[in-house]
């Protein structure tokens, strides 16, 4: 549903306004041009124009003094395309685990020092939690954030780990470092995690990496239930199904299993 305009921020709707004037026919425009199109100052047009600028969102043509758009905006149209291709080709591989198992199922990307949910299948057994699609969840204390930061290149891996402000949200949530390392190597060599109420009291999670061609984690995929039906039996059972799942995802992107992973 819509927002309210009282609700926007006046210099934010300027500048996409100004993105927005691009187009295949007009990929060039001077501050003149947008400042008569959008009724604005001239000053006010090319304080966000250098702004913009500055960003990677524009560029200027030095020779003519006019704005394109920049490549920062093409970087965040792949990144929307890649996350797209992911969902598509996971979602029957999701399907076919909450059919099997009848928990929730959901499909993560990284995102930053985040992850982001970008799909999430209920079964008929599936029990209400909070996530939900285009929801951020904490990297170091739910599956499908573990499953990523373990297979992440070492360098992001100490980048990421020493910015973060750990939160005790249940009894076994990890707020150690050291603990959260080792929790780390157990993962890689399982190749597939646990959130055991870490997050949430009464919800176990089973997840697994979704790799790319450069064998560097890009995303995950879990299954969430109570932790009532989640015993140890079932949990096994699960996490060999998810590896097998998450590595098929994994082909798409062009991934290959080596015989030492």
């Amino acid at each position: 549903m819509p927002k309210s305009k009282s609700n926007l921020i006046q210099s934010v709707d300027r500048a996409l306004r100004i993105l927005e004037c691009f187009s295949r026919k007009e990929s060039e425009l001077g501050v003149t041009e947008i400042a008569n199109r959008l009724d604005l100052h001239k000053s006010t047009t090319f304080g966000i124009l250098n702004t913009l600028e500055n960003r990677g969102y524009l560029c200027q043509n030095p020779e003519n003094g006019k704005y394109k758009l920049g490549l920062k905006l093409f970087e965040l149209g792949k990144l929307v395309e890649y996350g797209m291709d992911l969902r598509t080709s996971s979602l029957p591989y999701l399907k076919k685990l909450v059919d099997k198992y009848g928990e929730t199922a959901h499909l993560a990307m990284r995102d930053g020092d985040q992850v982001i949910y970008i799909d999430k299948v209920e079964g008929e057994k599936a029990i209400k939690m909070s996530s939900q699609v285009g929801k951020r969840a904490y990297i170091y204390c739910t599956g499908v954030g573990k499953a990523v930061l373990a297979f992440m290149p070492e360098d992001n891996i100490k980048d990421i780990v020493k910015n973060i402000k750990f939160h005790k949200f249940t009894l076994n949530t990890i707020t150690d470092l050291n603990e959260l390392k080792l929790e780390l190597e157990k993962i890689r060599n399982k190749r597939y995690c646990i959130d055991n109420e870490e997050i949430e009291v009464g919800l176990k999670c089973v997840a697994a990496p979704i790799m790319n061609y450069k064998n560097v984690s890009v995303g995950s995929i879990s299954i969430s239930g109570p932790t009532s039906r989640m015993n140890d039996e079932r949990v096994d059972l699960i996490s060999k199904d998810i590896k097998y799942v998450a590595v098929k995802i994994s082909e798409t992107l062009g991934y290959k299993m080596h015989c030492n992973n």
